[in-house]
């Protein structure tokens, strides 16, 4: 073998480790940041939600409490907050229901384009079409 030949052949080894590098980076490094930002947004959604709910079961207690004279009365007081607890078991017993028919939409990741073989560079290098 030539010396020629050698360092070429040095050149294309060293293509194909760097393009299982870059592969190997791109399909576990890639996912793995954009999973954690779908996982960060998800569990902000969920609190900032759940705070709204709270605050929204509180302003119709204090609706019922307040603004009506219908649960005036020794065991009428506890009324209110029966009916706040009915409505917050019907709504969750819908968003159990909407999950469990599988209303709510999975993201699918987005497919990655495959880097360039070895073979297609060491090719476009040599002007000629890679094998394959």
């Amino acid at each position: 073998m030539s010396e020629d030949e050698k360092a070429r052949r040095s050149a294309e080894v060293s293509d194909l480790l760097d393009t299982v590098k870059a592969y190997a980076t791109q399909e576990t490094i890639g996912p793995l940041k954009g999973g954690a930002k779908a996982a960060g947004l998800g569990l902000a959604g969920v609190f900032f939600l759940g705070f709204g709910i709270i605050i929204l079961e509180v302003a119709l207690l204090r609706v019922l409490q307040t603004e009506t004279t219908a649960f005036e009365g020794d065991l009428m007081s506890a009324v209110p907050y029966v009916i706040v607890l009915v409505v917050t078991l019907v709504c969750i017993a819908i968003a159990v229901w909407l999950i469990k028919k599988g209303a709510t939409k999975s993201v699918e990741p987005t497919p990655t384009a495959l880097p360039a073989t070895a073979a297609g560079r060491v090719a476009a290098r040599n002007g000629t079409r890679p094998s394959g």
